[in-house]
């Protein structure tokens, strides 16, 4: 089930939220996690069994861990073993596909048969497995074990964030599981924030993907197509994704939950390791305090080691994102600009040139923009040629018709996206708040009436069955 759909907006969420606060406070947590396990069965209801499975054996690995004292090398045998089979969980439903079929060939050379499995992916098992490991991970640190299994339960399936981020950290939560304290400003500002989000996926990232889809199904592709086709698909993945997470984190908000912003404006960046610290925050900090720090981060004396740690992370972080050699060049490309620029110092060499930072951070944003081609693209061919056309090299032209009709039709929605991609809106509500008085309520009360008539716009678009795509739905 999708937070844009008409039966969550209309039937599931209504029902809950009433039932929310209805219920007598010792039992909301058990609506809730019987709420979340419905809404992850609503699509696929056989993948609920394999949440459940991982619920009760990272319970009963965390309790063990607990209980085990300072039996350090027994404690850390059972993590390991915990990881692993999670890991392999991971493994089995997200990436076995890839590599039988990488193996299939090769094996069939050397005359041994191998089946090319097709297992389905699970919606979110990323993320719900990455909690479940943080988790686990942080008992072993020394943070108490969840002895409720049901609450346990409910912080890796509850739903706000379950199919698509923010990766919740248990230390998060933790409090706000056992006990929670929800006033009408709490409220009223978690569906503001769904309204904002839901109006960014719908209005912004929908209507986009019409010019990105449109430039990657292009069998010849003009320079300027090409550009446009990636600028519009870079705006398209980012309100996607960070318009579900403010969706997300305003879901939450309602319920009494407070998560982390996963999202800070990423294309204002100077840097490539900037872009990384305000792009899918939780999962970049997942991975420096579960990988790299544990790996010994930046504090090692050698550079190799360094090149090593940042390697480690940069592979997993494309192999995370899925099973295509796409996703493990995506990783690779961002992986060695940090490198670079962790090995050059470029974040204190740039701060003393101002045209050194702007040569530097127009980089950025073209890497960034390679990236998402080979993202987006549907194998390393298709990235091939969509590159070549965007550095003139396939020798087409440099503007075609196709690319004027999508700015005529599209130019307006392109703009509204790269201001809104931008920290303007932000900066004015600051500005106002600072004035306070009549300037500031008027303000709020503009903002929260111009979102509701979006959202009334975008519903139109839901009923009218409009083209509604999820890209990290797949992950």
């Amino acid at each position: 089930m999708l937070f844009t759909s008409m039966e969550f907006l209309f039937l599931f969420f209504p029902i809950v939220l009433v039932g929310y606060y209805l219920f007598p406070h010792r039992l909301r947590n058990y609506l809730l996690l019987v709420s979340s396990l419905f809404f992850y069965a609503w699509g696929e209801p056989k993948f609920v069994f394999i949440m459940l499975g991982s619920i009760v054996l990272n319970y009963i690995a965390a309790r063990w861990i607990e209980r085990l004292g300072r039996k350090k090398r027994v404690r850390k045998t059972v993590l390991i073993l915990t990881v692993l089979i999670n890991i392999s969980l991971l493994f089995v439903f997200k990436y076995l596909n890839f590599v039988t079929e990488l193996l299939q060939k090769p094996l069939s050379a050397c005359g041994v048969s191998l089946k090319v499995t097709e297992i389905a992916l699970p919606i979110g098992i990323s993320f719900f497995t990455f909690q479940a490991l943080s988790y686990v991970v942080d008992v072993y640190r020394g943070i108490p074990a969840q002895k409720n299994i049901c609450n346990l339960g409910l912080y890796i399936s509850l739903f706000p964030q379950l199919i698509a981020g923010p990766i919740v950290r248990y230390t998060t939560i933790m409090d706000q599981i056992k006990r929670r304290v929800i006033t009408w400003d709490d409220f009223s500002k978690g569906m503001l924030r769904f309204l904002y989000g839901f109006n960014k996926k719908m209005l912004l990232a929908n209507l986009l993907s019409k010019v990105a889809d449109a430039a990657f199904a292009a069998k010849e592709l003009s320079v300027g197509m090409a550009w446009l086709g990636a600028i519009a698909y870079a705006l398209q993945i980012y309100f996607d994704f960070s318009g579900y997470s403010e969706m997300a984190i305003g879901l939450g908000q309602m319920f009494g939950f407070h998560f982390l912003e996963n999202f800070n404006y990423p294309y204002i960046s100077k840097t490539v390791s900037e872009f990384w610290r305000r792009w899918h925050i939780s999962l970049g900090t997942w991975f420096r305090d579960y990988v790299y720090f544990p790996l010994g981060g930046s504090r090692v004396k050698s550079k190799w080691r360094l090149v090593f740690n940042l390697s480690v992370v940069w592979l997993a972080t494309g192999i995370w994102h899925g099973a295509n050699w796409t996703f493990l060049l995506w990783g690779a490309l961002h992986g060695i600009i940090i490198i670079a620029e962790k090995l050059l110092v470029l974040p204190d060499r740039l701060k003393n040139g101002r045209i050194a930072s702007v040569g530097y951070q127009v980089f950025t944003m073209a890497a960034v923009l390679f990236g998402w081609v080979l993202f987006r693209a549907d194998g390393i061919s298709q990235a091939v040629t969509y590159m070549k056309a965007m550095l003139a090299l396939n020798g087409n032209a440099w503007i075609d018709d196709t690319m004027l009709f999508h700015l005529r039709e599209h130019g307006v929605l392109l703009a509204a996206g790269i201001i809104c991609a931008l920290p303007l809106f932000r900066c004015l509500g600051e500005a106002f708040k600072k004035k306070g008085g009549w300037l500031s309520a008027g303000a709020e009360y503009i903002a929260s009436g111009t979102q509701a008539v979006l959202f009334l716009l975008s519903v139109s678009y839901l009923v009218m069955d409009a083209h509604n795509p999820f890209i990290y739905f797949n992950f």
